[in-house]
């Protein structure tokens, strides 16, 4: 983006404030507590592939929006689990791209990638059909350069923590190559976080084989309840050992229940053998974040739930090429109730921090602002994926500060598989928390000095606190 107060308010006195204060946290290091980046890109440090492959073929924002207008996902490289063909020219996919630009207009995706076209890539000229090739090749000379590789990225970023996401049986065999490498980047870090929804799930298929390896991985006995939850405990070692700080809970619903021990060893031995229905699983989903609050008590992981997906509504898209291809809807999310149990129990434990998502906003305002103003576990954490917008991100902080506050939010998070969007999407958060606390300044409800003070925090300092970043490597 050429324009330097892109995003801030269009009133001129808010504007110049806004430019005050987004230069107290442009420069900030970034935290990046949840995202979905392959930590064996920075472990291998390999030139990215093509610019389709970059852009395009892993992007579930840029290849849904495309199947909505009748583009299906074979044509843009998603692979296929079904045997059906798959373009493989990067060019064309590219192309195809290009062709269809304009239904991006006003989304976020074209906000992101005109960000990393111009910050990371240098090329300001607009995408389109008869800029495509000349775009094309520039992007694929600066990735043949050695600065353009994943780990001089990462240093040029400025990131200082960098956090993948990683399921209990995952070998962790790329962060032990960046370990032993002795690499993180000056002054930065990658760190694992530990995602049982495969393990905890039995409505996930392949669910009983998926916790028969934990068993071979840990050499517990998961055919009873009580090994598969020493199981469980032995992976989260771990993972903190190689540098997790949270555990991160992907659930449907935010639902969690107190079974019992034995109610909850009944429910696990129907589940492995095949018997448990709906019903079942979510009783057990549920219960298992308590236990899951539970063993954070003791190993001290943040725990973060994001509930109200509806995995792999296109049944179709699924079936074809598998789950995160963009075939996922947000649903209405109670948060009141269902986490009742879990607050009861724990929702004031000085030990337990739980990061709080949601994408059902109409709950910012209701039930979520005034949950993490009554408990000192909760926080609230950014807005996520369908809400990661500017405007997203707006009505955030419009709904839930006159409740919550800004410290009893959790920072931003990307949430991102794409590395070359993380500075950008920092850059959106940091230039709307500008223009949000440049109305207070404008507004005589916040002094300027103060103003400045948190935005630096939101930026930088509560996200590092909050996710327990803060802590010796």
């Amino acid at each position: 983006m050429t324009d330097p107060d892109h995003l801030f308010p269009a009133e001129a006195t808010r504007r110049q404030i806004a430019r005050e204060l987004y230069a107290h946290a442009r420069d900030l290091p970034l935290i990046s507590p949840h995202g979905h980046v392959d930590p064996a890109l920075l472990a291998d440090d390999e030139p990215f592939g093509d610019p389709a492959r970059l852009f395009v073929v892993p992007d579930h924002y840029v290849t849904r929006m495309l199947a909505s207008q009748g583009v299906p996902p074979a044509r843009l490289g998603v692979p296929s689990i079904d045997g059906s063909e798959v373009e493989t020219d990067g060019r064309a996919i590219w192309r195809l791209l290009a062709q269809h630009w304009h239904l991006f207009r006003g989304t976020p995706s074209r906000l992101w990638t005109e960000k990393v076209f111009a910050d990371v890539f240098g090329i300001t000229r607009r995408l389109g059909p008869d800029t495509a090739d000349e775009i094309y090749d520039e992007l694929a000379a600066r990735l043949a350069e050695p600065a353009y590789r994943p780990r001089a990225l990462f240093t040029r970023f400025n990131i200082e923590v960098l956090a993948t996401t990683e399921s209990p049986i995952d070998d962790l065999a790329a962060h032990a190559k960046l370990a032993a490498d002795g690499w993180g980047g000056p002054g930065g870090r990658v760190i694992t976080t530990f995602r049982p929804d495969d393990l905890v799930d039995m409505e996930w298929a392949g669910w009983a084989d998926r916790v028969a390896a934990l068993g071979e991985l840990t050499g517990q006995d998961v055919g009873t309840y009580p090994g598969f939850l020493a199981a469980l405990r032995a992976r989260r070692e771990v993972f903190v050992a190689a540098g997790a700080t949270s555990s991160d809970h992907g659930h449907p619903s935010a639902a969690t229940l107190d079974l019992g021990a034995a109610e909850a060893a009944v429910l696990y031995r129907k589940g492995l053998g095949g018997a448990a229905d709906t019903r079942d699983a979510e009783a057990f989903r549920a219960h298992m974040l308590l236990e899951f609050a539970r063993m954070s008590l003791d190993d001290g992981l943040v725990m973060q739930l994001h509930p109200g997906s509806v995995r792999n509504h296109n049944r179709a898209l699924h079936a074809r090429h598998g789950r995160d291809v963009g075939g996922d809807i947000p649903s209405a999310t109670e948060y009141v109730q269902a986490l009742r149990p879990l607050l009861d129990a724990h929702g004031d434990d000085p030990r337990l921090r739980i990061v709080l998502y949601t994408l059902d906003e109409t709950t910012f305002t209701r039930e979520l602002a005034p949950l993490a103003g009554g408990y000192s576990a909760l926080y609230l954490g950014a807005p996520w994926w369908f809400l990661d917008s500017p405007e997203g991100l707006r009505r955030f902080r419009e709904t839930v500060t006159e409740t919550a506050g800004f410290y009893n939010t959790a920072g931003f998070v990307d949430d991102t598989r794409a590395f070359c969007s993380i500075p950008a999407r920092h850059d959106v958060a940091r230039r709307i928390d500008a223009g949000f606390l440049a109305r207070l300044v404008a507004e005589g409800r916040l002094p300027l000095d103060e103003a400045a003070e948190t935005i630096a925090d939101l930026a930088y300092h509560l996200p590092k606190r909050v996710f327990r970043l803060d802590r010796p490597a």
